[in-house]
């Protein structure tokens, strides 16, 4: 098993891309979100966090990550790599990650060219209970895929 870690130009891509709230906010599909894109039960309407909670709460969530590239990533990945899968995996959960058909090209060859397009896959959203594009996913997907390929 690989120990794979986020770098420090990890999270600041993700930073960059997820931006930081201190109070909690209904994202692009109603999920409640604070701090760095932080989403989950303990969020609640009308809450605020300090700027070092909302750090907190990234390094946590960042482990599940991490932990999820170490348990299912076959290959060797790059320190760009292990960045995007992360920025990725934070974004579209776990187990949108480790059901898709991203983690099984990667796990036969981490460098094929197809990868790019299965990161462009994960560009949707749900509004109004039907699947549609966001322009925000087409574009983080994108450099997602350059970091990947850096």
């Amino acid at each position: 098993m690989n120990d794979y870690k986020i770098s420090s130009v990890g999270i600041a891509f993700i930073k960059n891309e997820e931006g930081c709230r201190l109070k909690s906010y209904q994202d692009s599909v109603g999920v409640w979100t604070i701090g760095y894109g932080h989403t989950g039960s303990d969020v609640k309407p009308n809450q605020f966090i300090t700027a070092a909670k909302a750090e907190e709460l990234l390094r946590d969530d960042l482990v599940k990550c991490e932990s999820s590239i170490q348990n299912r990533v076959k290959a060797h990945l790059t320190s760009n790599q292990v960045d995007a899968l992360c920025s990725f995996i934070f974004n579209v959960g776990v187990g949108g990650f480790e059901s898709s058909t991203l983690l099984r090209i990667i796990n036969k060859d981490p460098n094929n060219e197809a990868i790019t397009g299965q990161f462009a896959r994960w560009n949707k959203g749900t509004a109004n209970k039907k699947k549609v594009v966001l322009s925000v996913l087409t574009a983080r997907r994108k450099r997602e895929s350059e970091l990947y390929f850096k």
